[in-house]
């Protein structure tokens, strides 16, 4: 478990002092020295010596973008993991799963944005057409209740004597 210099455990730190914790955590859990962890990043392509290295573990240092991209690349971490919290960012699984859950939150926003444009075109032409009003709103809230139907099924299945997802038809109990 890290610690910051507050005495505070597991409190989300800056992106650099992250990343400078993460080093030390990653080049210690591979059992390398920083003279190690110096020639790799040399070979790798990204100049550093290792008292360089020394001083960004101990924040006596700033590290530049390139050379964050550099540790990510020896380590064979994303560079968002390797800004990430040392605890969590440790856990590769963890960050895998916070992507994806970050990921699908935007894919909503993005939808709830396309809903809405829709609706405000919609509602913009039947304001224009108020004879069709009727039978559209009933046609986009059938629409919508057949979507939730089948969303429904998917997620939790059929119940019983409920709609079948190939009929829309309540089955019978003799079924």
């Amino acid at each position: 478990m890290f610690t910051v210099d507050d005495g505070q455990e597991g409190v989300l730190l800056s992106g650099e002092e992250n990343v400078a914790v993460r080093i030390k955590l990653e080049r210690e859990a591979r059992g390398w020295s920083t003279n190690a962890l110096s020639d790799r990043l040399n070979e790798a392509g990204f100049d550093m010596n290792p008292s360089a290295v020394w001083r960004i573990e101990n924040r006596k240092r700033r590290i530049n973008l390139d050379e964050a991209i550099g540790f990510a690349e020896v380590f064979g971490v994303s560079l968002r993991n390797l800004v990430g919290p040392p605890r969590l960012a440790a856990k590769a699984r963890a960050m895998e799963l916070i992507d994806d859950v970050v990921a699908a939150h935007r894919e909503t926003q993005r939808a709830n944005h396309a809903f809405a444009q829709a609706r405000d075109a919609f509602d913009a032409y039947i304001a224009e057409h108020p004879d069709i009003s009727e039978e559209a709103e009933v046609m986009v809230s059938n629409a919508i209740a057949e979507a939730l139907m089948q969303a429904n099924l998917a997620t939790h299945g059929p119940t019983p004597g409920g709609p079948r997802p190939d009929t829309g038809h309540a089955g019978s109990p003799e079924e």
